[in-house]
């Protein structure tokens, strides 16, 4: 029985490792909203989101594109060539499975943001 418990949790910890590692990061949440409302052009997403830079947000986005989750389509017939981005079949699923942890934050973020004491 107890060799039950640790491999459910080693696959339970397995998993959120996994997801963490493709959701880590201040902006790849926030990229995974914007994108999910519509496919955009890399000048159009980092107007969605203010603060992110130049760089920080070519390299999140190149991560994921590596990991499957974002699109990368070049439209050659347009000069300067334009870049638009979108979620794939793997990035809405992800995107999808952030709901419930989005609705745990908004239950009780007065909560995590009272210093204790």
């Amino acid at each position: 029985m107890a060799h039950q418990s640790l491999q459910t949790l080693h696959s339970f910890t397995g998993g959120l490792v996994t997801a963490l590692h493709v959701i880590g990061g201040k902006w790849k949440p926030i990229i995974l909203t914007e994108l999910r409302r519509r496919p955009l052009r890399f000048g159009e997403l980092r107007r969605a989101i203010p603060g992110v830079s130049e760089k920080v947000l070519s390299q999140q986005l190149r991560e994921m594109e590596l990991d499957g989750v974002v699109n990368r389509d070049v439209c050659p017939q347009t000069v300067p060539r334009a870049v638009q981005y979108s979620l794939t079949e793997l990035g809405i699923t992800l995107h999808e499975s952030l709901r419930p942890l989005a609705a745990w934050g908004e239950e009780h973020e007065l909560r995590m943001l009272r210093p204790s004491g």
